[in-house]
């Protein structure tokens, strides 16, 4: 029995099964990337939608700030390590991740979003961090989760917890150069919070220093940096110029001069 509306209606006894003008459409590359999207209604005309869809959208708007520098050992740059996350929550949470991201708009805006806050972690250790929460966890993590698992992702580069790292550094025997390090970001980290202050100040009021600075050097090796870079080339114990003659007659008379001799 067919209405005005251009919506079919079925009679069955004295019910009446109304259904929308709504309809499944053949696979895109959204849902290629993504099976689970097969429980997704998509309006007609999605097809359209191709060129926009999450993946796409995100990649657009990232890829003047992320360039061949943002990629890993292994080849993932930062994009990819978003959508991969996003992947995983899906297969993952499958229902809680349709209820918080119930259409493409929704979940590229999230992905933007994402994207900007993760940017200071390694492709690598995002990906890592979002298989822990996946095997830990049973509901759909936050962003801040997300983040508070890349903090504790350290030991994928070899990192050891802040807290092994202070007692490491002030433990260490001098020359401090010479001892063999964990990491090298625990010997930089002690040499910017100052060895004399580690070694003589309390940990109440040392540790929250070195922590500082640990952060910031564990930061640096996830981004990838060179930390040898860092180290500043050392002076010569004495440097020996000769002065020229003139000049030191000039110097000579001046001091003469100071000196009122």
């Amino acid at each position: 029995m067919q209405n005005g509306s251009g919506n079919s209606t079925t009679a069955v006894g004295q019910t009446k099964v109304t259904r929308p003008d709504t309809e499944i459409v053949a696979p895109t590359a959204r849902d290629t990337d993504y099976p689970a999207n097969e429980g997704r209604d998509v309006p007609r005309g999605a097809e359209d939608m191709e060129a926009s869809s999450a993946t796409g959208m995100v990649r657009e708007s990232a890829d003047e700030r992320y360039g061949t520098e943002s990629m890993d050992g292994d080849g993932l740059d930062h994009i990819a390590a978003i959508n991969r996350v996003f992947s995983q929550l899906q297969f993952a949470y499958h229902n809680q991740y349709y209820r918080a991201f119930p259409d493409v708009d929704s979940e590229t805006i999230a992905k933007k979003y994402w994207l900007s806050c993760l940017e200071d972690y390694a492709p690598q250790q995002i990906v890592a961090a979002v298989k822990t929460i996946v095997r830990s966890q049973t509901f759909l993590p936050s962003l801040a989760e997300l983040i508070k698992a890349c903090e504790r992702g350290g030991d994928l580069f070899g990192l050891p917890s802040a807290r092994d790292a202070y007692y490491e550094a002030c433990s260490a025997p001098s020359p401090k150069k010479e001892f063999a390090w964990s990491h090298p970001a625990v010997y930089y980290a002690g040499r910017a919070a100052g060895w004399y202050m580690l070694a003589n100040e309390g940990q109440r009021r040392a540790q929250p220093i070195f922590e500082h600075h640990y952060h910031v050097f564990c930061q640096r090796v996830m981004r990838g940096e060179n930390l040898e870079s860092l180290s500043p080339t050392p002076l010569p114990s004495r440097v020996n110029k000769r002065l020229d003659p003139a000049e030191a007659k000039t110097r000579f008379a001046k001091l003469r001069a100071e000196l009122e001799l």
